[in-house]
């Protein structure tokens, strides 16, 4: 089952494009998710209803919001380009901001579950042995909700290689720029013959998504039992 350069294109880029998005979302991921876990304070509901909402919200409204705030009209799109010469719409760029959006909350909630799951006796027994507050969170909480983290990032990694609505709103749906697997296909079957030349991705997207859902799920109970055990 060879892919034809086209495809290979498409693959490539939906993996660029969910790396990027992860790589760019997980330190803003680890802080929100410890701080939902660990904290009390107002407006936390708030804060939550706020990462969590693009879980629900359809994927084009996200993309629509998206655009009206990073298009080069929007409120931040103008700017950053006009500023830096950075144009998010209709490049790969924006497919990985609006696959970072869509795929955040997932990452959050592994990532939350995880630091919640940690007694708080062990950050306490650090710092009663002279340890900051900092030193303690990187050498003992951050430790401990490793598997959580990387659990977070893989369904996040997952949910990123499947968007498409958010996507095709913000960039488009360019070959070689911004047409990741899901935008392939549904250009495909767009075209006489698509159908049958369609299935290699399809079978390659549900690989690499039930990859990512068997590793989060091994990451999880590692995480649980490496918790026990402690």
């Amino acid at each position: 089952m060879g892919l034809n350069p086209a495809e290979w294109d498409a693959l490539r880029l939906s993996v660029q494009i969910a790396v990027m998005a992860v790589i760019a979302s997980l330190p803003f991921g680890v802080f929100i998710g410890w701080l939902l876990a660990k904290k009390e304070f107002p407006g936390k509901m708030l804060l939550e209803l706020v990462v969590m909402l693009p879980l629900v919200l359809p994927p084009v409204v996200t993309g629509f919001l998206l655009l009206m705030l990073l298009g080069r009209q929007g409120l931040l799109g103008g700017w950053l380009e006009q500023s830096f010469g950075v144009r998010l719409v209709f490049d790969w760029k924006g497919a990985a901001v609006a696959s970072a959006i869509v795929s955040f909350p997932l990452m959050v909630r592994a990532i939350r579950l995880s630091f919640a799951a940690i007694d708080p006796r062990w950050e306490q027994m650090a710092r009663s042995l002279g340890a900051r507050r900092v030193d303690a969170f990187w050498s003992v909480t951050l430790p401990l909700a490793r598997p959580g983290i990387i659990a977070g990032s893989v369904l996040a990694f997952a949910r990123c290689i499947g968007e498409f609505g958010a996507t095709i709103m913000l960039a488009g749906n360019i070959p070689g720029e911004t047409r990741t697997i899901p935008l392939f296909i549904y250009n495909q079957l767009e075209v006489p013959g698509g159908w049958e030349q369609s299935y290699k991705l399809v079978i390659v997207s549900v690989l690499i998504s039930a990859a990512a859902l068997l590793a989060g799920e091994l990451l999880d109970r590692r995480g649980k039992k490496r918790l026990y055990v402690v």
